[in-house]
């Protein structure tokens, strides 16, 4: 059967991808049985950025919103982003925080967990995978971050699959978080998967290069078997190809999605309104247009923004293109990372500090922390003049880096009680343990309504 299924993911990336993951629930509450009516193979709605946001910005509990959007959900899967051991965070968390972080996910609502390391390190998703089966009840997807570079190739990407699907996963995704797959290599990547796997394969692409829809399709003719994308007013450009036409361009063929483009006008027309609300609310400035030499520097979109404005507080932004074509430099001196959260931060940062006051002049904590192995196993070489000028004649870490780390929820639990929260609960601590300085904030406004 080569029915194509759909995972929609306006309530996490597509708004994390266009406005800035400002979405709030109030304003998912309307849709959400009408999109469970759909016929999704999963709704993307937690997870990434949502946790972080949701206090940050909004005055939410993230742990209340998916409870919430699971009692009015009720057949289709709820599913989340999982950055590996670094759970939702910007560092490696011990192996307790994993366990009790998975566990309270799937109690609270979660059904699929999408999980990945920036470094395709399979050794970063051994705690969380086996968290995931050991709840006997979620399913366990292991993604493969899709980078290009000259040592990126079909063969390495397919061994990492095989190593996940060793390691257990109910499914893998093809994670292309800058849109810099193009549609023959999608074509060939898929096939070559489908050979030597024999769990699903999920594709998930960003239209940043103006590849995304091409892409899919030939995807889908290799023979994917789902694809996530992003009803229109939160989806292409930044964003995922668009539900409805995706929905449309596969109707009276063989991969018809079997889903009615006529119980998506009402659901689009919610959103667009509220699109409109947070463009209002937040002054957003949201991306207008693709930009295809993303896939030339290989930076994810909205870094190219930041970057931009980095440069531009410090009076340089007439130096970017410098700093876009030192990227690539510093990306090979660090042994090709693929570009996500963190390693896409360090290495931007690292070319804009390159660029501003000298080659390596400045090095910075994370460049050593890469190249000491503190993040995993970079998919390349380091050259050993650059691992010297780094970090001297320091051991590099070879084995699990979270092996390293204490258990870490009994302090939290004991700061949290310090901080005036005696009796806080576990998704609290786990909220404190991941992001204490915007948690606590939050925890005192809370309750104090």
């Amino acid at each position: 059967m080569a029915r194509v299924k759909i995972t929609e993911t306006v309530l996490r990336d597509g708004h994390q991808s266009i406005a800035a993951t400002r979405m709030r629930l109030r304003q998912m509450l309307p849709v959400l049985e009408a999109m469970d009516e759909v016929g999704y193979n999963a709704l993307e709605c937690w997870g990434g950025a949502t946790f972080d946001s949701c206090m940050r910005f909004l005055d939410e509990d993230p742990w209340e919103r998916l409870r919430t959007i699971k009692k009015h959900v009720k057949k289709t899967p709820l599913q989340m982003l999982f950055r590996g051991q670094n759970i939702l965070g910007y560092r490696h968390y011990a192996d307790d925080v994993v366990y009790e972080f998975v566990n309270r996910a799937v109690d609270n609502g979660i059904d699929i967990i999408r999980v990945f390391d920036a470094l395709n390190d399979p050794r970063n998703l051994e705690a969380s995978i086996k968290a995931a089966k050991d709840t006997k009840s979620v399913h366990v997807q292991g993604a493969l971050v899709y980078t290009i570079s000259p040592i990126h190739t079909m063969e390495s990407f397919t061994k990492v699959a095989k190593e996940l699907q060793d390691m257990g996963v109910d499914s893998i995704c093809i994670k292309d978080m800058s849109g810099l797959l193009s549609p023959y290599d999608a074509y060939n990547l898929i096939r070559m998967l489908k050979k030597h796997l024999s769990v699903p394969i999920e594709l998930h692409t960003h239209c940043t290069c103006g590849l995304g829809e091409m892409t899919y399709m030939k995807a889908i003719e290799a023979g994917v078997d789902i694809i996530d994308t992003a009803l229109s007013p939160f989806g292409e450009i930044t964003s995922q190809p668009a539900t409805e036409s995706m929905v449309m361009s596969l109707q009276h063929s063989i991969y018809d999605t079997d889903i009615d483009v006529d119980r998506l006008w009402p659901i689009v027309d919610h959103f667009k309104n509220v699109r409109k609300e947070l463009e209002d609310e937040f002054k957003l400035t949201m991306p207008s247009q693709i930009n295809p030499a993303v896939r030339k520097y290989q930076i994810p979109g909205g870094m190219l923004t930041n970057l931009y404005n980095q440069l531009k507080a410090q009076g340089a932004e007439d130096r970017f293109d410098e700093v876009l074509a030192e990227m690539p430099n510093v990306r090979r001196d660090l042994g090709y990372p693929p570009l996500v959260t963190p390693t896409s931060q360090i290495t931007g940062s690292a070319a804009a500090l390159n660029v501003l006051y000298g080659r390596y002049k400045i090095v910075t904590n994370e460049v050593r922390d890469i190249v000491r192995g503190k993040y995993g196993r970079v998919p390349g070489k380091i050259d050993e003049k650059f691992r010297k000028m780094c970090i001297g004649d320091e051991p590099v870490i070879t084995h699990r880096p979270a092996d390293d780390l204490e258990p870490e929820l009994e302090k939290s639990k004991k700061a949290l009680a310090d901080e005036g929260f005696p009796n806080a609960s576990p998704e609290d601590v786990l909220s404190y343990t991941l992001f204490p300085e915007v948690a606590l904030p939050f925890f005192r406004k809370r309750d104090n309504k």
